[in-house]
């Protein structure tokens, strides 16, 4: 140790030594020769490895042990330096590590991008090796459950907006879940993967989950039947109390403090008005390692067949939770910093949103564009381009064909393929007049407008169209 001290000092006088130099402007023989000595003070010195750094280099992600079982579905690369590289497998592991090398402790922001998971595409059903998701995420250290709450509230309020159907919002929680592995039975070591088997019940009946965690995972028979007596329940804040009084699963600390977090959860989410569309599952477990405490996930529902029938889910379009864990995964200290979030699957409703208008045979709009400006005769670019000039500077979304004479009825047929709703054709006689005459595409009625009141015209027509692009 004195005679790394020593060296040590070597090394900074000759440091010192080479900067003087460079300071006096001295030969460059000279420098070369004293930074020669300074190269080998530095090579007999040796790296300290007291001193070694954990340093977050951007091209990895370490994705490994954050996943669970859908590790399997991570795409693995390697660079040509031979270091294992992997295509990001979603967004929060990302997320997570940008907080730690950035030293962030409070953030909330949204990020849409592509991910990519090596799984069996099933195009109908929204499933893709590549895909866009769409997250939401709060970190920072706050008072238990109102960041949980918002993300919740604005879960509801995207898939309400997209009108794509009736659905549910279903809740739990990772302390839940384990308190309750615990109770039943199950050791320390399955915990994950009786997990990644009990959150398969969306899919598969009691009994295919029950085989799998006693034939394929070898948990005890009597184990697996104590589980289903809690995952097979379901309900809203009155089951949460019925929870907190289970002579045995109240007994558990990490169940206990799980169930009263979801007591709270629900008292905001009441006053956020959504408590009807959240309903607390013991079933949903998320299958992703790196989830703490509250999980969700929002299913559509399709209608009954008979009255009386409970909705049956048709699949997730959004999920979250959260995982007070993962950014400390990246931290060189182990700083910890909360985070809780939300995943929509931008595909997966792109697909029922499809299927759907499929199904009803309704047209897709492929265009934002308000209006049309088209001409009803030949040599009327110039008042078509002015026009159209017009609408943009009053922020009217508007286009033209762009020919010098297009045909009127080709102008129109362009405006029903496209899902463009407004035709604003300009002809010798209106010219005259001073006015547009505006069609409606759908029922193609016509009305002369005058042209300073076009824009508020146009504006009050769109105002109350859904654009679906």
């Amino acid at each position: 140790m004195a005679e790394r001290v020593a060296l040590e000092e070597l090394v900074r006088l000759q440091g010192e030594r080479v900067r003087g130099l460079k300071q006096q402007k001295a030969s460059a023989e000279q420098i070369e020769e004293e930074v020669s000595k300074l190269l080998k003070l530095k090579a007999q010195l040796g790296p300290d490895e007291s001193k070694q750094k954990f340093v977050l280099k951007t091209p990895k992600e370490t994705l490994t042990g954050k996943y669970g079982e859908d590790s399997k579905l991570i795409y693995d690369l390697k660079d040509q330096g031979g270091e294992l590289l992997s295509l990001r497998y979603d967004l929060t592991v990302p997320f997570a590590r940008y907080l730690a090398m950035n030293k962030l402790t409070n953030i909330k922001r949204y990020h849409i991008a592509k991910v990519y998971r090596r799984d069996n595409p099933a195009m109908t059903r929204g499933r893709y090796r590549e895909f866009y998701q769409c997250d939401f995420d709060i970190a920072g250290q706050f008072d238990p459950m109102i960041p949980d709450a918002e993300c919740l509230k604005i879960m509801c309020e995207i898939l309400s907006s997209l009108h794509i159907g009736d659905f549910l919002v279903k809740v739990n929680d990772r302390r839940i879940l384990d308190g309750m592995f615990a109770i039943c039975g199950v050791p320390d070591s399955k915990f994950r993967t009786i997990c990644s088997s009990v959150d398969k019940l969306d899919k598969v009946s009691w009994d295919e989950v029950k085989n799998e965690m006693v034939g394929e995972k070898g948990l005890a028979p009597e184990v697996a039947d104590r589980i289903g007596d809690y995952v097979q329940q379901h309900g809203g804040v009155s089951l949460v109390e019925q929870l907190l009084q289970d002579p045995k699963l109240s007994q558990n600390k990490q169940a206990l403090e799980g169930l009263r977090d979801l007591k709270l959860l629900f008292e905001y989410l009441t006053l956020f008005g959504i408590d009807d569309k959240i309903s607390f599952d013991l079933s949903l477990a998320r299958g992703l390692d790196y989830y703490t405490g509250v999980i969700y996930e929002a299913v559509l529902l399709q209608t009954p067949a008979q009255t009386g029938e409970e909705p049956q889910g048709v699949g997730s379009v959004a999920a979250g939770g959260r995982y007070d864990g993962l950014v400390g995964m990246f931290d060189p200290k182990g700083r910890k910093v909360p985070c809780v979030g939300l995943s929509i699957g931008v595909e997966r409703i792109f697909s029922i949103v499809e299927q759907r208008l499929e199904a009803s045979e309704e047209k897709v709009r492929t265009t934002e564009t308000q209006v049309l400006v088209a001409s009803a005769q030949k040599k009327l670019l110039e008042e078509r381009l002015k026009l159209v000039s017009e609408l943009w500077d009053a922020g009217i979304k508007a286009e033209l064909i762009y020919k010098k004479n297009p045909k009127l009825l080709n102008q129109l047929q362009y405006c029903e393929e496209a899902g463009i709703p407004l035709v604003a054709i300009i002809g010798e006689q209106e010219l005259k007049d001073g006015v547009i005459k505006l069609r409606s595409v759908a029922s193609r009625e016509e009305v002369d407008v005058r042209r300073e009141d076009l824009v508020e015209e146009i504006k009050r027509r769109t105002s109350q169209s859904l654009c679906i692009c």
